[in-house]
């Protein structure tokens, strides 16, 4: 790569770990689903019943690096990073220009990935491994050495370890070869040896499913009944512009340019690829985001194609226009698509929040915040509350943290000064449980809906209970959520007897 060339990626790579720390307004906690993937370190296995393992194996580097909040940003920055560079060499594969790996680099960095990178979830890493996969691959067909298939092959089992959203690369692309001119490829050896790795790369994790009854197969039935089933068709398809939207036209002029551009005949099965996978997807009623991953190979493409059918007259007035357009379509949506804006200003414009309905959440309903911005506040406080309460019954013997959710739990733990270890009967944390301890106390945190039920409930099993404090923050999506110490149980009270009785109900449901 020229020095010129290597300059400005850096200076694109740059840009991006910049504007991923800015985007976050102070005010913001991490979010629920982060704390419990970073928990995943204190319990590496080779699967869990929220995500396949890549995850804690992540999570554990950034608990060596300190576990902190710098870390916790800094990796989904880095595999947005990744994603600018790998196509980046997209466009150097096919020789294009370096207008053409600009346009393409600007494309996905002024893009949903600037909102999907800030969460530190395995959503940035699928974008990144589709991206591999798509790259090698491509590798593999203009060179036919066999280490891209094999490179292709480990991506992917990677990718299906942090996500099994990259099965669908896997639908949309099998059948596009068969029936395309490189259908041949299912006849050598290399392919196959790379299905092998495949296999054996996610093996353990397809033992772990066996062995646990497949949690995956009940998480997605869940998921269907209670999330996917407020998403219709035609939402999936009308969010789609939205995620590259200042890259747009990059991206159909990629499916024109397959059709018809001569140098793409090689790859033109990929027009197939991306109408199977989106037809699937809507079909499914997929979450909108889960195709994310699939538009950065597209705007490379189109990127390619532009800058290299463009005479000279026309070349840099349409390539600053396609150039601006990603910054253009970032500076109207950096006010609010980003967490940078505090939940008072963010309550004060309510019409332009639920005009790109950021304020509709997974029940289907309208509220005051994003989702995911109420689910980024009132952490810090409910890791306070407990410790105050840890402190009072600290020194009277065990005592058991439990917690109504896996944010909750996941956030005691880590904002804790007290060395506390959570656990919830939601998601991964109904494995977690020590039963083999002899516990004289409990704290309980609970969700303000079940609280006035629950305290008299469980009250009468201790000599004392009293509640510590609750959540006041009016924005958090836990607000209300209150922490109650249960203090000495009564005897013949055997509370992790109790505790191994209610998980073995919950795990035959």
């Amino acid at each position: 790569m020229k020095k010129k060339e290597l300059f400005i990626l850096t200076a694109f790579i740059i840009l991006k770990f910049v504007l991923q720390y800015v985007l976050i307004d102070p005010v913001y906690d991490l979010h629920r689903d982060e704390y419990l993937h970073l928990d995943q370190a204190n319990h590496l296995a080779w699967g869990y019943r929220s995500v396949p393992p890549f995850t804690s194996w992540i999570s554990y580097i950034i608990q060596w690096l300190g576990n902190s909040v710098f870390w916790v940003k800094f990796i989904p920055a880095l595999f947005g990073a990744i994603t600018i560079g790998l196509v980046w060499l997209i466009v150097d594969t096919f020789k294009g220009n370096l207008w053409a790996k600009m346009l393409a680099a600007s494309g996905v960095l002024f893009s949903v990935l600037l909102r999907l990178n800030t969460l530190y979830q395995p959503n940035s890493f699928d974008v990144l491994s589709w991206s591999l996969v798509f790259y090698f691959f491509i590798k593999y067909l203009k060179s036919s050495q066999a280490k891209w298939i094999y490179l292709c092959a480990v991506s992917f089992a990677l990718g299906f370890l942090n996500k099994y959203n990259i099965t669908f690369l896997a639908i949309g692309l099998l059948p596009a070869l068969l029936f395309s001119s490189h259908r041949i490829i299912f006849l050598r050896k290399e392919l196959w040896i790379a299905l092998a790795i495949v296999f054996l790369m996610v093996l353990p994790n397809l033992v772990w499913q066996w062995n646990n009854q497949f949690p995956v197969v009940q998480h997605l039935n869940e998921l269907s009944t209670t999330q996917l089933v407020n998403v219709s068709r035609m939402q999936f398809l009308s969010t789609q512009p939205l995620f590259y939207s200042g890259s747009l036209l990059l991206i159909v002029v990629s499916l024109f340019a397959l059709m018809f551009y001569k140098p793409f005949k090689e790859i033109r099965f990929l027009l197939v690829v991306f109408g199977v996978i989106l037809v699937v997807y809507t079909y499914l009623r997929a979450k909108d985001y889960y195709a994310i991953g699939l538009y950065p190979l597209y705007i490379a493409l189109g990127a390619i194609y532009v800058t290299n059918v463009l005479n000279k007259k026309w070349r840099i007035p349409v390539f600053v226009l396609l150039l601006m357009a990603p910054v253009a379509s970032f500076a109207y949506m950096v006010g609010f698509l980003f967490p940078n804006k505090t939940p008072e200003y963010i309550m004060s414009h309510q019409e332009k929040y639920k005009s790109m309905g950021m304020l509709r959440w997974e029940d289907g309903k309208d509220h005051d915040l994003p989702q995911d911005y109420a689910d980024m506040l009132g952490w810090r406080e409910l890791a306070e509350i407990t410790d105050k309460a840890y402190s009072a019954v600290r020194q009277t013997g065990e005592t058991l943290v439990l917690c109504d959710n896996y944010g909750q739990a996941g956030a005691v733990n880590f904002y804790s000064q007290k060395g506390i270890r959570a656990v919830s009967f939601s998601a991964d944390y109904i494995d977690w449980f020590d039963l083999d301890r002899t516990y004289v106390n409990l704290i309980r945190v609970i969700n303000r809906f079940e609280k006035d039920s629950e305290f008299p409930e469980t009250a009468v099993y201790f000599n004392e209970a009293f509640e510590v404090d609750s959540i006041s923050n009016r924005f958090a999506r836990e607000k209300g959520t209150a922490v109650y110490v249960f203090k000495g149980a009564r005897d013949g009270v055997d509370i992790s007897a109790i505790l191994g009785q209610e998980i073995k109900e919950l795990l035959k449901q």
